[in-house]
């Protein structure tokens, strides 16, 4: 791959969860834990993942229910689940849910890597997982098909006229948009230069995406309009 993998580990025993990361760091994948479904959850909209490595039994969200609702987000990133549930039904539910590989604890980590680097493969044959529907900016990451934004892993809630705002900007991102194009393709108006509802929603993101940073990324081209550039 041309770029280094980024695995994703949903695991809630904290000591086997760092000596997994440890294990493939030294392997050269980037890893993130998170330690239960809902941080998981957080975890994958708010960043691009290569695959995932899940227990079932974690809190907030279980493995079989996080499985499904990244399923209905993204159907190819390969699922490995990693668990201590043994039996035919724990695998038979753990596939029903998505999973692509199911390998049970104890476990040994060549087979496991052996594994991942399989689906690995596959996927890279295949199109990039996503690559279309992330849009990145410096540290701003914006996902498209679950409408979620994040600045350094900090999910920012967004209006959906603010997220439908941010995004067209990225989309264009560099070029000067001007304020009548954005009264017609986000309101679907046309401009009134008697308003000023566009320079306010441009406050509300800039409070959201550019205050707590040093980086900004939203800026005004005075008698133009506004562009969206690292």
């Amino acid at each position: 791959m041309d770029s280094i993998p980024k695995i994703l580990i949903v695991e809630d025993e904290k000591r086997l969860a760092d000596l997994l990361k440890n294990s493939l760091e030294e392997n050269k994948f980037e890893v993130e834990i998170a330690y239960d479904g809902y941080i998981a959850k957080r975890l994958f909209s708010s960043a691009v993942f290569n695959l995932i490595i899940l227990d079932i039994n974690i809190p907030l969200i279980n493995g079989y229910e996080l499985c499904k609702e990244i399923r209905l987000i993204n159907s190819n990133i390969p699922i490995i689940m990693l668990t201590a549930m043994s039996s035919t039904e724990n695998k038979l539910n753990g596939f029903n849910s998505g999973a692509d590989d199911y390998i049970i604890k104890p476990f040994n980590f060549n087979e496991l890597l052996a594994r991942l680097k399989v689906f690995l493969r596959r996927t890279t044959l295949q199109s990039p997982i996503l690559t279309d529907s992330i849009i990145k900016i410096n540290n701003l990451i914006i996902n498209k098909v679950t409408k979620t934004v994040s600045r350094e892993n900090n999910v920012i809630e967004l209006t959906a006229k603010e997220y439908s705002l941010l995004e067209y900007l990225a989309t264009n991102k560099g070029s000067i948009i001007s304020r009548t194009e954005i009264a017609e393709k986000i309101w679907g108006l046309n401009f009134d230069t008697g308003t000023n509802y566009i320079d306010v929603y441009i406050n509300y993101l800039r409070r959201k995406i550019d205050k707590n940073y040093d980086v900004k990324l939203i800026h005004t081209r005075v008698g133009q309009g506004y562009l969206l550039n690292e």
